[in-house]
């Protein structure tokens, strides 16, 4: 996808209604209050000495940045909003909170998000990594939920 085509597919997401039920679309996941977008996805499988997969994490990143300077050309310069400490509330332990979606699942795979709340709903643009040998991923997020 170009860039021209991640912001179509914003704009797409936050013009959507939300759907009823959780699921998966055509271009990513939703439910009841939240849209997540995967607009780019890394072939998977890190068989190297570690460089490969840093360069995609760098790549992954730029696209990231490259995008948000587009979008805060918009909205205005995003809030860079952290999620290691909400995933540290969602894990073991004593007391696990419960954290409404679309923030529990992007805290289990989404270190940090770039975040405008624009019309009442917020939109965030993340980079997905689950697992060192699992493809990264470009997610675009909308949501009428408030992050925890």
């Amino acid at each position: 996808m170009s860039t021209a085509q991640h912001l179509a597919a914003i704009d797409l997401l936050c013009s959507r209604e939300f759907p009823a039920e959780h699921g998966r679309s055509g271009s990513g996941v939703g439910g009841p209050g939240y849209h997540i977008a995967e607009l780019l996805t890394s072939d998977g499988f890190w068989e190297d000495d570690g460089t490969q997969w840093e360069a995609t994490a760098d790549q992954y990143d730029a696209e990231r940045d490259g995008l948000s300077v587009l979008l805060a050309d918009r909205w205005g310069a995003p809030q860079i909003f952290s999620l290691a400490g909400l995933f540290e509330r969602t894990q073991g332990g004593d007391e696990v909170e419960d954290v409404s979606e679309p923030w529990g699942s992007l805290s289990a795979s989404v270190p940090d998000l770039h975040l405008w709340r624009v019309d009442g709903r917020w939109i965030a643009l993340g980079v997905s990594q689950w697992d060192k040998e699992l493809p990264f991923q470009l997610l675009a997020v909308v949501t009428e939920i408030d992050p925890p």
